[in-house]
């Protein structure tokens, strides 16, 4: 079997058989399939991995959808990479034999944005989902459900791209479709911080994945 369409990915199955879970991974601008996996093995160890590289390229960096400019999203652009990559999610699970049902993510900057876009296009997409920075993607016209959804919000209040209020707004958003949202706040920018990823270890490690 392919996987249609094809993503530039990687799969790595779990190590630890009692880890039901697999972490779909969501690179920032300019990453690609293996710059969080080294995250990955410290915040849920064990737990199979599916890391697929974003398809759009700006300035030859990596992302999963088009910007008109800095935290302006292409929307049509959005719509159509949201609906391929959970296409490729279907596939993968398919080719590789995990449940699309035990799916949590990881995302960080674009990538959680990408993350959050798919939480607001399909109801129960993921069990849990770690957004590092995140912005709103879009605003649905009507909400899906994410009722039993953990989702852990890490934000910086002096980060330089995502305002606070932007962060707030998320979080809130992503309630009102009936997912459980934590907010972790720390005082640097926009960078993935050595806390931010405790707190992605205490948030999933409570969840009881």
């Amino acid at each position: 079997m392919s996987i249609e369409p094809a993503f530039v990915h990687i799969y790595i199955p779990p190590a630890d058989i009692s880890i039901d879970n697999t972490l779909l991974l969501l690179h920032g601008t300019g990453g690609d399939e293996e710059s969080l996996v080294p995250v990955a093995g410290r915040i849920l160890p064990g737990a199979g991995i599916l890391s697929p590289r974003g398809k759009v390229l700006e300035n030859g960096m990596p992302r999963f959808f088009r910007r008109l400019s800095e935290g302006v999203f292409d929307l049509e652009d959005l719509r159509v990479r949201t609906d391929e990559l959970a296409s490729f999610i279907k596939a993968a699970s398919e080719e590789y034999g995990f449940p699309s049902d035990m799916l949590s993510a990881a995302g960080y900057s674009n990538g959680a944005n990408m993350a959050a876009s798919l939480m607001l296009t399909y109801s129960r997409i993921f069990r849990k989902a770690v957004l590092f920075h995140p912005m709103v993607p879009f605003v649905p016209e009507k909400l899906p459900d994410s009722s039993g959804a953990d989702v852990l919000i890490t934000a910086g209040t002096n980060d330089p791209i995502v305002r606070p209020e932007e962060s707030q707004k998320l979080a809130d958003l992503l309630g009102r479709t009936g997912a459980h949202v934590d907010l972790f706040w720390q005082e640097n920018g926009h960078s993935l911080t050595r806390d931010e990823i405790n707190a992605a270890v205490s948030f999933l490690s409570e969840s009881k994945i």
